[in-house]
């Protein structure tokens, strides 16, 4: 049976972007990065999780980041010039992006909004992120992910 893509991996092809797909049980409802890591096989420290934010201008903006590690919200500030940023309300996610908890990936969302992928991504191969729906994910370049989302880097994390 052939595997399902999800919409980011049928972007990845046909920017022709390398990436590797996975899927993993999520039939117990838990759907953090770090257990996504696990089920998967691969270092905590390079599964990475999507957030979504507010800024105090209203605008909205996308952090990528280690699933082990919280978005430090004066440093996401900060890395996009807001004043304040704050995240978004779990209800407002679908509507804006298209995406539920659990399956937001950093691309294909309804709209391109700004986004800041950790500056620690820098330091490895490669990274893998949601591709889309729950129990799903991809592993590709963290500069690939970049390209194709128009991200930057910076430090947004705490432990």
């Amino acid at each position: 049976m052939a595997e399902e893509k999800t919409n980011v991996m049928r972007l990845l092809d046909q920017k022709k972007i390398p990436y590797t797909p996975h899927a993993y049980d999520v039939s117990d409802g838990v759907l953090d990065a770090v257990t996504a890591a696990k089920r998967l096989g691969v270092a905590s420290e390079t599964c990475f999780k999507t957030l979504v934010t507010a800024g105090a201008s209203k605008r909205n903006y996308v952090f990528v980041i280690p699933g082990e590690r919280e978005l430090d919200l004066k440093a996401a500030a900060r890395a996009v010039g807001e004043k304040s940023i704050e995240m978004l309300k779990q209800a407002q996610l679908l509507p804006l992006t298209g995406y539920i908890h659990g399956g937001c990936s950093p691309l294909g969302m309804k709209k391109q909004f700004e986004t800041v992928i950790d500056a620690s991504a820098q330091a490895i191969p490669e990274m893998t992120v949601s591709a889309g729906k729950i129990g799903r994910q991809v592993t590709l370049s963290p500069q690939a992910l970049a390209s194709l989302a128009g991200a930057s880097f910076a430090a947004v994390t705490r432990m």
